[in-house]
């Protein structure tokens, strides 16, 4: 009898770990990958790419649009889908498109390479070493793009490299 009741701990583990499956099969996730649409662009202060004369300009990057639309890249020279999606930011700019640029937990010096080997498609970048600008947007890699009005509120996000497709819906969600 004695050796019965030694298995009931491990039947009630049992069951409990049968109804957490059960729960977390049937859970709808949380997740939003879009949950800053709609949302004011963060206030982050972030120093400007500079040539490397004198101490750099920061800007917040609400202020980077200068009360016009603009979208907003984060990218990285380490980054290999950041060259896939780079002539898509070069078309942008060959249509007026106002792209400010954020260099995403990059070397400066490394950015300017990347910039001077690719082309420059950036009104301005933003140098964000730390990943603060990230984690206000709530990134979770890059490059990621958001379109943003006027008055700074984010109206549409892609996250992965910019097809044209892409470029489309953003550039819709501006107009």
């Amino acid at each position: 009898m004695s050796r019965w009741l030694s298995l009931i701990p491990l039947v009630v583990l049992v069951l409990l770990a049968a109804l957490f499956v059960g729960w977390s099969l049937n859970r709808d996730p949380v997740y939003k990958p879009d949950a800053m649409v709609g949302q004011p662009i963060p206030e982050t202060v972030l120093p400007r790419l500079s040539s490397g004369d004198g101490p750099p300009e920061v800007l917040d990057l609400k202020t980077a649009g200068v009360g016009k639309p603009m979208i907003v890249n984060l990218f990285a020279s380490w980054c290999a889908p950041c060259r896939i999606e780079h002539p898509q930011l070069m078309a942008m700019q060959a249509q007026g498109i106002h792209v400010v640029g954020v260099a995403y937990k990059d070397d400066p010096a490394d950015t300017r390479a990347f910039l001077e080997e690719l082309g420059d498609p950036f009104a301005l970048v933003l140098v964000d070493r730390e990943g603060e600008a990230g984690l206000d947007l709530g990134v979770s890699g890059v490059p990621e793009t958001f379109a943003v009005d006027a008055q700074g509120t984010i109206v549409a996000k892609h996250a992965g490299p910019l097809l044209p497709e892409d470029v489309e819906r953003l550039t819709s969600a501006l107009r």
